[in-house]
C-alpha cells in the first residue's frame, strides 16, 4: 500500500510558470486512494489464491491477469494441463515473456513425455509382435538365442506394458518354449539316432575284419576261444542297443545276421575240434604205410560230421588227417601252378619279407603294413609245399608288426586324440565350407601320415567327426555346380539386357542419371553373378566388355559437359568472396547452390575437386556472418559471468532465509531478465526465481501459522489485543455460530484430520452426523478447509468469553491449525 500512494504522490514537472508562493501540492483524492485500495486487496486475493490450492481454471486465469509477474508466472508454472498451457502461451507471445518462458518450458516438458510414452509403447507392441511371429515362424536359425533377446528387452519394459500386451508376449514365449523343447527332443532324437548308425556300422566293421582276420591266419594256429566269446557277446549286446526303438534297413540286418552266424559257426567248430583233439591224435596211423580199419574210417567220419568245420575258413590239418582216414575227397581247392611258378611265387616272397623285415627294423609302420598285406596274399598262391617253410617267419613277422602297431599306437595316440578333438570341434563350428573342407582335408592328412590307428573306436570317433563336419560341405560343392550354371547363365541375361537398352537408347533426350546407374548395375550384377566356369565365361565376358564401352562413351562426354558448368559455378562463387553487401554475396550463393545441385552427372574424382573449391568459396562468403554470431556469443559469455554470482547467491539460500534476503536475491534475478542470456543459464535464473517465490511464500505461510497460533494462545490467557485482529473477522466468526468451545475445537480436528481425546469422541460423532445432515462432509478440498479453519479461529479470538476458553483447548486448536496450513505447505 504505501508503494502505491508513494506512487500517487510523484513530483510533477514544474509549470512554465511558477505556482504562486501561497500554492501547495495537490492532496491525493479518496477515488485515488480507494483506488489503490482495491488494486492492493486484489493482488492479495490473487496471492492467496494462488498459496490455496487453486484449480487449473484459476491457474490459466491467474496466470493471463495476475496483478504482478510473480504472481502470473507462478501461476504459469503450476499449470498441468496441456490445453491450458497452449491458451496461456497464445495470450502471453509478445506480451509477457516470464509467462511465455514457463509455459513453452512446460509444454517442451509434456512434449518430451509424450514422446517417451509413445515410443514406449511402441517398443512393447514390437516386442508383442515379434514374440508372436517367432512362435509362428518356421525359421529355426538362433531360435534359442532370439527367444533369450526378446525376454531380456523385455524385463525393461514389462511393467510399463498393459494385462492384454503381457497376456500376448507370455502365450507367444510360452508357445516358443514348446517349439524349443521339440526342437531340443528331434535334436536328441536325431543325434542318438546317429550314434546307433555309428555304432552299427562299427558292429559290421568289427565282425567282418575279424572274419577275415580269422579265415586269413595260420588254420593250427588255435584261437582264443574266451576272447572270441567275449567279442560275440559285445557285438550281440551293441547291436541290440543300437537297433533300439529305431528302423534298420533289411540290407544292414541281413548282413549283419549273416556276419554273426559266420563268427558263432566258426567258435562252435572250434570248440567242437578241441573236445575231439584226443580222440583225432587217436586215430592218426601210428606209422606211414600201414592199412587203417573201417572203424577208424567210420570214427573220422563222425568226428566230421560233428566238428563240421566251415567251409569258408582254413581247414586245421587235424581235420586233413581225418579226411585222410575217413577216406573222403578233400574239398576242391583251386589249382595251383605248376612247380616253377609256385617256386618262383616262393623267392618273390622271400624278398618280400626281406623288405618286411627291414621296414620293421626301421619301424616304418605304413610300409610295413602294405608289406604284410602283401606278403599274407602271396602265401594264399602258394601250395602246402612251398608255402609251409615260410609260414614260421610270417608269424614272426606278424608278431613284430603287431608290437610295433602297439608302440607306433602308445607313441600316437594322444596325437590321434588331439586330432579327433579338433575334427570335433571343427564339426560345430559354422565356417565357409570352403574353408572348412580344406581344413578337414588337412586333419585327414595329419591322421594319415601317423600311420592311422589300430584302435577301432579311436578311428571311428575320428571318421564320425569327418563325416559330421563335411556334411554341410558336402551340400555346399554340390550346389555349387548347380550356382555356376545359375550364374552363368545370368551372365548372359545382363548382356542381352544390355544390348537391348543400348539398341534403344535415345541419347539426345535421355535420363542421364538412369543410363548412368544402369551402367554401375550392371557392373554390381556382373559382379554378384559369381562364381562360374573360366572356359565358359570366357566369350561372355568379352561380350560384356563391349556392352559397357558403348555405354561408357556418351556417358563421358555428358560427365565433362557438366564439369564444364561446374566450374564456371566455381569462378562465380570465388568473385563473391569480397562482394558486399554480404546479404546479397550470401543469397548469389545459396542461388549457386541451388543451381549446382541441378547439374546432373560427372566423374566421382573431378567432382570432388570442384566441390571442395566451390564449398571454400560458400565458407568464406559464411564466414563473415559467423563473426557477427561469435560477437552475440562473446555477449552471452559476458551476461553469464554477470549472472554467476548472483546465481551462486540464490543457490546457498534454503527454507532457513529471511523473507527480506529472499526478496532481495528476487530482485536480484529479475534484473537479469534482460541481460542477453545463454539458454541454459536463463533456465538456470527462471528455475532459481520459482524455487525462492516457493520459499518465500512458505515462509510468508509459516509466519502466518504463528502468528495465528498466537492469538489463540493470547486469547486462552486473555492477553489478547482485539485491535491486532483483522477486520474482516467479525464477520468471519459471526458466520460460525455460536458453539461452545469445546465444540469449536472439535470442528477444527474434524476438519483437520486429526483425532480428539477420548472424552470427547461422543460428542465428535454427533457433530459428524450433524455436519452430513447438512451436507458438509469432509470432502472439501484444502482451501476450502482452510477457510473454514479461518472461521472457527476468528469466532475463537473475537466471540469466546475469555472465561470459557481454556490452553488445553487453544493447543488442540493450535495442532489443528497446523495440520490444514501446514497440509499446503
Amino acid at each position: 500500500m504505501a508503494a502505491f500512494i508513494q506512487k500517487l504522490f510523484r513530483t510533477r514537472k514544474a509549470n512554465t510558470t511558477p505556482p504562486p508562493a501561497a500554492a501547495v501540492r495537490r492532496e491525493p483524492t479518496p477515488e485515488d486512494l480507494e483506488k489503490v485500495s482495491r488494486q492492493d486487496d486484489k493482488r492479495e486475493q490473487q496471492a492467496k489464491m494462488l498459496k490455496s490450492a487453486p484449480s487449473e481454471a484459476q491457474l490459466e486465469e491467474l496466470a493471463t491477469v495476475g496483478m504482478t509477474a510473480g504472481i502470473r508466472v507462478e501461476a504459469a508454472e503450476a499449470l498441468a494441463d496441456k490445453a491450458a498451457l497452449q491458451r496461456v502461451q497464445k495470450l502471453a507471445k509478445g506480451k509477457d515473456k516470464g509467462v511465455y518462458q514457463a509455459v513453452r518450458q512446460k509444454l517442451q516438458h509434456i512434449r518430451n513425455e509424450e514422446e517417451q510414452q509413445q515410443k514406449l509403447a511402441e517398443t512393447i507392441q514390437t516386442l508383442v509382435r515379434n514374440a508372436t511371429e517367432q512362435a509362428r515362424s518356421d525359421d529355426t536359425k538362433l531360435y534359442e538365442a532370439r527367444l533369450e533377446a526378446l525376454l531380456q528387452k523385455w524385463a525393461d519394459v514389462e511393467s510399463r506394458a498393459s494385462r492384454e500386451q503381457t497376456t500376448d508376449f507370455l502365450q507367444a514365449v510360452h508357445q516358443c518354449r514348446e517349439r524349443l523343447h521339440e526342437m531340443h527332443a528331434e535334436k536328441e532324437l536325431l543325434k542318438q539316432q546317429q550314434e546307433q548308425r555309428s555304432q552299427r556300422a562299427e558292429t559290421l566293421s568289427l565282425l567282418e575284419s575279424t572274419l577275415d582276420e580269422l579265415k586269413q591266419q595260420d588254420p593250427d594256429l588255435e584261437p582264443s576261444l574266451a576272447s572270441l566269446d567275449a567279442l560275440q557277446k559285445t557285438q550281440e549286446n551293441r547291436w541290440l542297443e543300437a537297433t533300439r526303438d529305431t528302423q534298420v534297413d533289411k540290407q544292414e540286418q541281413k548282413s549283419y545276421e549273416n556276419l554273426m552266424q559266420s563268427l558263432r559257426a566258426y567258435i562252435s567248430a572250434v570248440k567242437r575240434l578241441g573236445q575231439h583233439r584226443e580222440e583225432i591224435i587217436a586215430l592218426q596211423t601210428p606209422a606211414e604205410g600201414e592199412p587203417e580199419d573201417e572203424t577208424a574210417a567210420s570214427k573220422a567220419k563222425e568226428i566230421l560230421e560233428a566238428v563240421e568245420w566251415p567251409k569258408d575258413f582254413r581247414r586245421p590239418s587235424l581235420l586233413d588227417a581225418l579226411y585222410r582216414i575217413a577216406g573222403k575227397p578233400r574239398p576242391a581247392k583251386t589249382e595251383k601252378p605248376d612247380t616253377e611258378e609256385q617256386k618262383h611265387l616262393a623267392d618273390s616272397l622271400r624278398q618280400t619279407l626281406d623288405k618286411l623285415d627291414a621296414a620293421l627294423e626301421a619301424k616304418q609302420l605304413k610300409e610295413s603294413r602294405q608289406l604284410f598285406k602283401a606278403a599274407q596274399q602271396a602265401l594264399k598262391r602258394l601250395d602246402h609245399r612251398h608255402s609251409k617253410p615260410l609260414q614260421p617267419r610270417i608269424h614272426l613277422l606278424g608278431g613284430q608288426l603287431r608290437e610295433l602297431t602297439d608302440w607306433q599306437g602308445f607313441a600316437t595316440r594322444p596325437k590321434q586324440i588331439s586330432l579327433c578333438e579338433q575334427m570335433e570341434y571343427l564339426a560345430e563350428q559354422p565356417i565357409e565350407p570352403e574353408a572348412k573342407a580344406e581344413r578337414i582335408k588337412e586333419l585327414q592328412n595329419e591322421w594319415r601320415d601317423l600311420g592311422g590307428s589300430s584302435d577301432r573306436d579311436l578311428w571311428s570317433r575320428f571318421k564320425q567327426a569327418s563325416d559330421l563336419a563335411y556334411e554341410p560341405c558336402k551340400a555346399y560343392f554340390s550346389a555349387k555346380s548347380g550356382l555356376k550354371k545359375a550364374n552363368l547363365e545370368t551372365r548372359k541375361t545382363i548382356c542381352e539386357q544390355l544390348r537391348t537398352f543400348l539398341d534403344n537408347a535415345d541419347w539426345h533426350a535421355i535420363d542421364w542419371k538412369a543410363a548412368e546407374r544402369i551402367h554401375q548395375t550392371a557392373r554390381e550384377e556382373w559382379k554378384a553373378a559369381w562364381p562360374v566356369e573360366f572356359r565358359d565365361n570366357r566369350p561372355v565376358q568379352k561380350q560384356f566388355d563391349d556392352l559397357l564401352k558403348q555405354l561408357e562413351q556418351p556417358l563421358d562426354e555428358e560427365r565433362k559437359k557438366n564439369e564444364a558448368l561446374k566450374q564456371g559455378i566455381v569462378e562465380r562463387a570465388e568473385a563473391l568472396i569480397d562482394h558486399e553487401p554480404l546479404g546479397e554475396a550470401m543469397n548469389q550463393a545459396k542461388s549457386l547452390q541451388s543451381e549446382w545441385t541441378g547439374i546432373g552427372i560427372t566423374r566421382h574424382r573431378e567432382d570432388r575437386k570442384l566441390w571442395q573449391a566451390f564449398r571454400k568459396a560458400c565458407d568464406q562468403i559464411f564466414a563473415r556472418r559467423d563473426a557477427h554470431k561469435n560477437e552475440q556469443e562473446q555477449l552471452a559469455r559476458e551476461a553469464d559471468e554477470k549472472a554467476e554470482p548472483v546465481l551462486a547467491t540464490s543457490s546457498s539460500l534454503g527454507a532457513d532465509a529471511g523473507i527480506d534476503t529472499l526478496q532481495a536475491t528476487l530482485t536480484e534475478l529479475n534484473t537479469l531478465k534482460s541481460e542477453p542470456l545463454s539458454a541454459g543459464t536463463r533456465e538456470q535464473v527462471s528455475n532459481e526465481r520459482s524455487r525462492l517465490s516457493a520459499l518465500a511464500s512458505n515462509r510468508q505461510l509459516q509466519e502466518q501459522i504463528e502468528t495465528w497460533k498466537h492469538w489463540i494462545t493470547a486469547r486462552s490467557t486473555s492477553t489478547l489485543d482485539s485491535n491486532a485482529l483483522p477486520d474482516h473477522w467479525a464477520g468471519l466468526a459471526a458466520n460460525v455460530g455460536q458453539p461452545d468451545p469445546v465444540e469449536l475445537v472439535i470442528r477444527a480436528e474434524i476438519l483437520a484430520e486429526v483425532p480428539s481425546p477420548d472424552e470427547d469422541q461422543g460428542r465428535r460423532m454427533e457433530i459428524q452426523v450433524q455436519r452430513l445432515a447438512e451436507g458438509m462432509g469432509n470432502s472439501a478440498s484444502d482451501n476450502d478447509k482452510s477457510q473454514q479453519l479461518e472461521m472457527l479461529v476468528a469466532n475463537w479470538c473475537v466471540v469466546q468469553p475469555v472465561d470459557v476458553v481454556s490452553e488445553p483447548l487453544a493447543l488442540r486448536l493450535g495442532r489443528a491449525l497446523e495440520a490444514v496450513l501446514g497440509r499446503k505447505g
